[in-house]
């Protein structure tokens, strides 16, 4: 029987999907596009995920980007459709109600790249390296790449990256603001099961609010953006949660959040 394509383990509210190609360096095919999709759409609806962590199976490659194997036989029309699933399905994940970590285990280039940056937090480990390489086979970064990168390091680095396709190590990637954290290789995943774990803590609507806040109001000028907060913070007020929150306070005790 073969495995899937994506697996899927939960623990404590957390979800671990693991890209499962390690054969190819957990390269993107059409396959295994529609199966992250169907996966991530499952969990937005998932009350009892809260945090979704990213990673590629192996110690090699986080995701080495699209497979080029099967670049090298599609029509036109079908790279544009391969681009097209890509980017949208970038994006869902992007905009997920809950928080994604990438766990970088290993090379991520291309969309591999594409994909850590889509998630909200990137830890690496030591050995793992990153680059919007595809300048090199005459094409752009077709998943967000051109616009993520530039918002997340700035213009000038992230023209260097791109014009150059240059790879980065993890030391560099920590450096200049491309990861969050680098960890040996070991504790990678215990690492971000740790943040995820720190995360959960929180209350889920409040995390969910928060999010919406930061990647709507960084779109949009400070006036806006200061009245999206307002907003995100109106959904707040009538929860159970903050209700609890305050409670829990009072009485010196750890709240325990229903997302209610």
């Amino acid at each position: 029987m073969t495995e899937p394509l994506i697996l899927e383990e939960r623990q404590d509210r957390v979800a671990v999907l693991t890209l499962n190609r390690p054969e190819v360096m957990n390269s993107f095919n059409f396959p295994m596009l529609r199966a992250l999709k169907e996966r991530v759409e499952a969990l937005h609806f998932d009350p009892d995920v809260r945090v979704v962590i990213i990673v590629g199976a192996g110690p090699k490659a986080f995701c080495a980007g699209a497979d080029l194997k099967e670049r090298a036989s599609m029509s036109e029309m079908q790279v544009r459709e391969f681009i097209f699933t890509i980017r949208n399905l970038f994006t869902f994940i992007e905009y997920l109600n809950k928080p994604v970590i990438a766990a970088v285990n290993g090379i991520a280039l291309g969309g591999g790249t594409e994909l850590a940056l889509a998630c909200d937090i990137r830890l690496a480990s030591a050995t793992a390296s990153l680059g919007l390489t595809e300048t090199r086979l005459a094409i752009i970064p077709g998943a967000g790449g051109t616009q993520r990168l530039p918002r997340l390091i700035g213009r000038g680095k992230a023209k260097e990256l791109i014009f150059t396709g240059r790879r980065v190590d993890a030391q560099e990637a920590l450096q200049i603001g491309l990861v969050n954290q680098v960890c040996p290789p070991e504790s990678l995943l215990a690492e971000c099961r740790a943040m995820a774990a720190m995360i959960c803590e929180a209350g889920p609507i409040a995390i969910q609010q928060a999010k919406y806040a930061i990647n709507y109001g960084l779109e949009a000028d400070l006036h806006t953006g200061l009245a999206i907060e307002s907003n995100a913070y109106w959904v707040t007020i009538p929860s159970a949660d903050r209700l609890e929150g305050l409670a829990a306070f009072g009485e010196k005790r750890k709240p325990v959040y229903k997302g209610k």
